[in-house]
């Protein structure tokens, strides 16, 4: 009897408990994660493309894409990499075209990551150089960028962009619209040889200098020179003597009635474009460059590098071999006086 009667209180009790929960919701565990959100996208830090049953195109495509919307500095340089591999392969895989591979990637040149920067450099010297000659226009503009850069390291990257496309194109960045005028303009303000710059700034209270960087001296120094030494191949590709064409009786008749063999050989008359302004002006032959350096560029180049000399080591040994280039528009006396 009283064993019956401990069952009917502990049953009781059990339904008494029971009776409470109604309603409650089960008590969440300590890893438990939320997951009735609803997303539109998911971003993942690291991906990775499976070559397995991906078209070489397609693959090609994709890590064109990657090199320039990918996140990871990583990625973009391995996507960087496998492109340069392709290009440089034999046969050649390119099958966008190197115009279209220019106007994916040259706002890398003012890429934060060096890794990116270096390869990118890597890219385009595995290009023909019969296929960036047309786009040297398109190019300066993305290396202007860079030369005007905030950053010393992005600038002097910047100018390793430049002499690779004085190497390889060094008639048709001189000669194309702005090419002259408006990188020397660059280049001047990147050493501080800008007169109308350095007068606005007076006027508006700043001073300038001939390095104007925030690094460390020596780093600057480095800098300067790189400077230097590059504005002076870009003015002996400039003044560069032209190479009389061999005499071909039928020259005549072929200016006539054959079919222009260079892309856009009327360009510098600009029919059909917006009126330009001196400095994108196209100056297409050398005397015409010389005239126009003289009389705007000549002055303010020559008194900085007069300041350059003075400081001696490096940036005096570069600033000479401009000084030389300048007295003799390298080496036929050519070049007008400075008046």
């Amino acid at each position: 009897m009283g064993s019956s009667n401990k069952k009917k209180k502990e049953k009781k009790k059990d339904f008494q408990k029971a009776k409470l929960k109604v309603g409650k919701a089960k008590a969440k565990a300590a890893n438990f994660t939320d997951t009735s959100f609803k997303a539109k996208s998911i971003s993942v830090n690291q991906q990775a493309i499976l070559s397995e049953g991906i078209d070489a195109v397609d693959q090609f495509k994709q890590n064109l894409s990657l090199a320039v919307t990918s996140k990871s500095d990583n990625q973009r340089r391995d996507a960087l990499a496998y492109l340069t591999n392709q290009i440089s392969a034999t046969p050649p895989n390119n099958p966008v075209g190197t115009s279209a591979i220019l106007t994916k990637l040259l706002p890398l040149i003012s890429d934060t990551s060096a890794t990116v920067r270096t390869k990118l450099l890597a890219l385009f010297r595995a290009l023909p150089p019969a296929e960036v000659q047309p786009n040297v226009e398109k190019i300066l503009m993305y290396v202007r960028g860079g030369m005007a850069h905030m950053s010393n390291i992005i600038r002097t990257d910047a100018l390793s962009i430049m002499e690779w496309l004085l190497e390889v194109a060094g008639d048709e960045v001189v000669s194309c619209p702005g090419g002259w005028l408006k990188t020397l303009n660059s280049f001047t303000s990147m050493l501080g040889w800008n007169p109308s710059l350095v007068s606005a700034l007076s006027n508006q209270g700043w001073t300038s200098s001939s390095k104007p960087t925030l690094d460390a001296r020596k780093r600057g120094s480095e800098a300067q020179v790189k400077q230097i030494q590059v504005l002076t191949q870009f003015l002996v590709a400039g003044f560069k003597p032209e190479t009389p064409e061999r005499h071909n009786p039928r020259a005549y008749w072929d200016n006539i009635y054959r079919l222009p063999g260079t892309p856009s050989p009327f360009a510098h008359l600009n029919l059909f474009g917006t009126p330009r302004d001196e400095d994108s002006e196209m100056y297409p032959d050398r005397p015409l460059r010389q005239r126009v350096f003289d009389a705007k560029w000549r002055g303010a180049i020559a008194a900085g590098v007069e300041g350059a000399k003075k400081e001696g080591g490096n940036v005096g040994r570069a600033a000479a071999s401009l000084n030389r280039v300048l007295n003799d528009g390298t080496g036929d006396g050519i070049l007008l006086p400075a008046r």
